[in-house]
């Protein structure tokens, strides 16, 4: 869940050690947090019935320089070390891609006879 729009009590935000700010300074960091608070036992909801609009990295800006580029790869690095297991995620339709984020259908490899 993005921390964008994210209702946590804080005793659990606590618990779990809060957000990781040592290694993911910016991305993740959300993502990282709400894995801990499932894997320390709690559940993380979604609701429909909030709506709105978050605009990704307005404030920052794009990952457009050699520093924000190596430093997204060392985030990403960090996740699938710390999160190898990322990709089974047991809420995402085990039908749909891991490939894009348009959640279309994962098609079979063709295998040639």
């Amino acid at each position: 869940m993005t921390a964008a729009c994210l209702v946590i009590r804080k005793s659990v935000f606590e618990q779990v050690g809060g957000l990781d700010e040592v290694n993911l300074k910016i991305a993740f960091n959300d993502v990282d947090l709400c894995l801990r608070v499932r894997e320390a036992g709690y559940v993380n909801v979604w609701t429909p019935y909030a709506e709105l609009y978050h605009h990704e990295s307005a404030t920052r800006g794009l990952e457009d320089s050699p520093e924000k580029q190596q430093r997204f790869a060392a985030e990403i690095a960090y996740m699938r070390a710390r999160w190898p297991n990322l990709r089974c995620d047991y809420a995402y339709n085990p039908n749909l891609t891991l490939n894009h984020e348009d959640f279309s259908l994962a098609w079979p490899t063709r295998v040639d006879e």
